[in-house]
C-alpha cells in the first residue's frame, strides 16, 4: 500500500526505464501507467501499476506525470497531441521530465505547459535500469521552487543524488548536455584504446582491467569495457544503452556548442563515430559497439543488430 497516501503519479511509457520507476515508485505512491505494448502495460501491471489504455486517462487527476521520451517531437506529441495530457491535468500540476532531448525543446514545452497552469520540472537522470528500480539514479533539476516541492515524492524515491541546478527549466538540459558530451567522448575514447590495444598484441581483458586501475580509468571505460570486449571477440553484447542514443546526445551536444560560439572538436569527432556506427546498422546495437566502427569484425561474423 502507498505509504504518501493522496498522491498520485501517472508513468507515461513503461519502457526499459519506465517500468523501474514506475516500479520503484509503487512503494509509496499511488502509480498509474500508460503503454502503447500490451506486453509492457501486462508487466507493468504484475508490479503494481494501475494500467490505463490511454495517456489523458492515466493522467488524469495525477499530481504529476513522469515522461521518459526519445526526443522533442515525441514530448510535444505526448503533452499536446492528438492524446496529449496537457489538457487533462489539474491546474498545479507537475510533467516531470527526465530525458535528455535538448535545452531549447523543454523552454518551448515549459511555456506552454504554464499557459495551462502547470509546472514543468527539467529532470534529466542517469543510471540504467538497475538503478532506477533501486532508487540510485542521478536526477540533475532545474525548476522553480514550488514545482521541485510538488515532485519531490517522486524525485527522493528515484535519486540516490539529487542535485539542483537551478531554478528554470532547461538548466537541467543544459548540466546533461555537458555531461553527454564526457559520456560519449569517454565511449569513443575507451573503445580506440582497446581497439588499439588487441592490435599491439595486447591481452584486452588484461588491459581494461589494468586501465581500469589507474588514471586512464573512467566509469564509462569500467562500465562499457566488458562488452567491447565482447564485441571484439564477434559476439553481439547484451543491449542496455542503444548507440542511437549517443547520436542524438552528441548532435545535441554540438548543436549547444555551436550555438554558444564554442568549438569542441573532440566532442564532434566522437559524434562522428556515432553517425558512422548507426550509418551502418548498429543504431539499435548496444553503444559499446561502436568499437566495431574503429576495428570491424571480418566479413561475415557479424550476427543481425540486437533489439
Amino acid at each position: 500500500m502507498p505509504t504518501t497516501p493522496g498522491y498520485t503519479v501517472a508513468v507515461l511509457g513503461l519502457g526499459a526505464m519506465g517500468l523501474p520507476m514506475a516500479t520503484r515508485l509503487t512503494e509509496q505512491l499511488t502509480v498509474h501507467g500508460f503503454d502503447p505494448a500490451p506486453q509492457r502495460a501486462a508487466l507493468a501491471a504484475d508490479a503494481g501499476v494501475r494500467t490505463f489504455p490511454s495517456a489523458p486517462e492515466a493522467a488524469t487527476g495525477a499530481d504529476a506525470v513522469l515522461l521518459a521520451v526519445r526526443d522533442g517531437a515525441q514530448l510535444r506529441e505526448v503533452l499536446f497531441g492528438e492524446q496529449g495530457v496537457a489538457g487533462v491535468l489539474a491546474p498545479g500540476a507537475v510533467v516531470v521530465m527526465t530525458s535528455t532531448v535538448g535545452i531549447d525543446d523543454v523552454v518551448d514545452v515549459a511555456r506552454r505547459l504554464a499557459e495551462h497552469d502547470v509546472h514543468l520540472v527539467d529532470a534529466p537522470l542517469s543510471g540504467g535500469p538497475a538503478r532506477a528500480g533501486a532508487g540510485d539514479l542521478l536526477i540533475v533539476v532545474g525548476a522553480a521552487p514550488q514545482a521541485r516541492e510538488k515532485a519531490a515524492p517522486v524525485l527522493d524515491l528515484l535519486a540516490s543524488t539529487l542535485s539542483v541546478i537551478g531554478d528554470e527549466p532547461g538548466q537541467g538540459q543544459a548540466f546533461k548536455t555537458v555531461n553527454q558530451l564526457l559520456c560519449g567522448v569517454h565511449i569513443a575514447a575507451g573503445a580506440e584504446a582497446l581497439a588499439l590495444a588487441e592490435r599491439l598484441g595486447l591481452d584486452p581483458a588484461a588491459t581494461l582491467e589494468t586501465l581500469s586501475a589507474g588514471a586512464a580509468g573512467s566509469f564509462m571505460l569500467a562500465n562499457r569495457g566488458p562488452r567491447m570486449l565482447q564485441a571484439l571477440q564477434e559476439e553481439d553484447p547484451e543491449v542496455l544503452s542503444r548507440l542511437d542514443i549517443f547520436v542524438k546526445d552528441m548532435g545535441i551536444v554540438t548543436r549547444a556548442a555551436r550555438a554558444a560560439g564554442l568549438p569542441t572538436p573532440v566532442a564532434s569527432a566522437a559524434e562522428q563515430l556515432y553517425l558512422l556506427g548507426a550509418a551502418q546498422g548498429r543504431g539499435a546495437d548496444d553503444d559499446s559497439s561502436v568499437i566495431e566502427v574503429v576495428a570491424p569484425r571480418p566479413a561475415g561474423t557479424r550476427g543481425g543488430a540486437a533489439g
